[in-house]
């Protein structure tokens, strides 16, 4: 019975995997140096190595992103202002400065061109519409719309992609270094400013549906205001447990060879105290 629940149960087969591939590679070769060496000092060889080698690795990890990941950087919802269902509610959140003057005869689209040249105005890019991060903004709020309730799925299409900040510092500026051609290094850019995004939603207009043919290409509705969902980027975690992982193993390989290099002192000592007490 036994048998059939490790051939039967994933978790415990994986956990025996592991612990049979731990006593085979790492005790085989403990076992090796311990016939040579001692089983004490073999111990600490052999720990030195593994903790030397896990540094290694999540340096590795550290540099790729790769390996060992915490989380991936996502979009995060504005606290209080994530779905603003107005041009006035764009000043009172903080995503512009100045609320543009708007004349009283303006319909949605027109109000929505003119709070998209002041927010270009104030700074803000759109995204190309084609791009990966285009797409990551629009898939994300498109979930918080829907979770307000502002929009049901269908009803509505995201038609512009506010983009700002997210400058990394300290940049090098090839100039400043002879004989490079980019335009900055960033490899020691460890800094970010706030990136944000403003997603810009037009809702459809509301269509008849009639049984056996096919349903009517959706248009935008230019009666209707257009509402915008603020986010927030949350870099995330991706690298921590590699930066954990080189870090404490770095702190065990270290201390280890400090102890096997305390340890051959004293027997060095040891050794030549016997040699010069030895009579001739």
């Amino acid at each position: 019975m036994s048998v059939l629940a490790i051939g039967w149960e994933p978790e415990l087969r994986g956990l025996l995997t592991v612990v049979i591939a731990v006593v085979i590679l790492m005790g085989s070769v403990y076992m090796i140096m311990a016939t040579n060496m001692g089983a004490r000092l073999a111990f600490l060889v052999a720990l030195a190595g593994l903790a030397g080698w896990m540094m290694l690795m999540g340096v590795v990890w550290w540099i790729y992103g790769i390996g060992l990941v915490g989380a991936s950087p996502t979009w995060q919802p504005v606290a209080g202002s994530a779905v603003l269902q107005d041009t006035a509610a764009l000043r009172s959140g903080g995503v512009l400065d100045v609320l543009p003057p708007i004349p009283e005869d303006a319909n949605p689209t027109e109000e929505a061109s003119i709070v998209g040249a002041e927010l270009m105005e104030e700074g803000y890019v759109v995204l190309d519409p084609a791009s990966p991060a285009s797409g990551q903004a629009q898939a994300e709020a498109s979930v918080l719309l829907e979770e307000a309730g502002a929009f049901e799925a269908g009803q509505y299409a995201i038609t512009n992609i506010y983009d700002i900040g997210g400058d990394r510092y300290p940049m090098i500026e090839a100039g400043k270094v002879p004989g490079l051609t980019n335009e900055s290094l960033d490899f020691l850019a460890f800094f970010h400013e706030p990136h944000y995004v403003l997603a810009e939603a037009a809702p459809f207009q509301q269509v008849r549906t009639e049984a056996g043919r096919a349903p009517v290409t959706p248009q935008i509705d230019e009666t209707r205001q257009r509402q915008y969902v603020y986010m927030v980027r949350d870099l995330g975690t991706r690298r921590q447990p590699a930066v954990v992982l080189t870090l404490g193993g770095g702190a065990i390989f270290l201390a280890l060879c400090w102890l096997l290099h305390r340890r051959e002192r004293h027997l060095q000592h040891n050794l030549d105290e016997n040699m010069a007490v030895t009579p001739a």
